[in-house]
């Protein structure tokens, strides 16, 4: 008896992507949530705003300590040169003084005193730099004459046979300066007529000439005497 054989009918289906699906759904890592970013450029712009403000304050700051500390060492410079100076006499005169609480307006022993200055002529003769250093040595410096008053005040005690340095001198081109950086006012000047004449005298002396005191402008190496110029102490 013959052996039956029997086939059944077998299909297969394409499942690769079914299965791939599965598989990388499967081992895929579940993705994170992404928060929502904010617009480029703001926080940057931010930052640099508050750099630039950083910056300018920090320059504003240095500036006022460089100022400061500057007039700080000017103050102490100024109390050392008082406290150097010693006056074995003064001659003081009660009046209304320009400051609170002081009573008593003061020179030093042998200066003449007019309005709120002193001054004493030095009869060593030297050069223009010379004479502003030995006034300076003293806390002074050479004349500034502010008005025909004080030019007619220092002329009543000067030698008409001398010449006297003040303290007016020219750096170039003309350009007048006072010593104490008193504003050269051409209004207020008491040249002798010609003067000043020729450019390589670039300090100026006050002399007698044709009757009257008057200025003389020189060469600045010259030895002449001098006029010497100061505050006047307050107690």
């Amino acid at each position: 008896m013959a052996s039956e054989i029997t086939y059944a009918e077998v299909k297969f289906k394409n499942e690769s992507n079914s299965s791939g699906i599965y598989s990388d759904s499967a081992t895929a890592p579940k993705e994170k949530p992404t928060l929502p970013l904010s617009k480029p450029g703001r926080p940057s712009l931010l930052f640099t705003s508050l750099m630039a403000v950083s910056l300018l304050l920090a320059i504003a700051f240095l500036a006022a300590f460089i100022f400061f500390y500057q007039k700080y060492s000017q103050l102490l410079e100024e109390k050392k040169a008082k406290n150097d100076l010693t006056y074995t006499e003064l001659s003081c005169t009660k009046d209304d003084s320009p400051i609170e609480d002081k009573v008593w307006s003061c020179c030093p022993k042998d200066w003449k005193p007019f309005s709120s200055h002193c001054y004493v002529t030095v009869t060593g003769p030297a050069s223009w730099r010379e004479s502003e250093e030995k006034c300076s040595s003293m806390g002074a410096h050479l004349m500034v004459v502010h008005s025909q008053e004080e030019q007619d005040f220092i002329s009543k005690i000067l030698d008409p046979n001398a010449d006297y340095y003040i303290g007016l001198s020219d750096p170039g081109h003309r350009q007048w300066r006072w010593v104490d950086q008193t504003p050269y006012n051409e209004s207020a000047t008491f040249w002798h007529p010609g003067e000043p004449n020729y450019d390589d005298e670039q300090c100026v002396t006050i002399k007698y000439r044709g009757r009257s005191w008057g200025w003389n402008d020189v060469l600045c190496s010259g030895k002449q005497k001098s006029v010497c110029q100061m505050k006047k102490i307050y107690l």
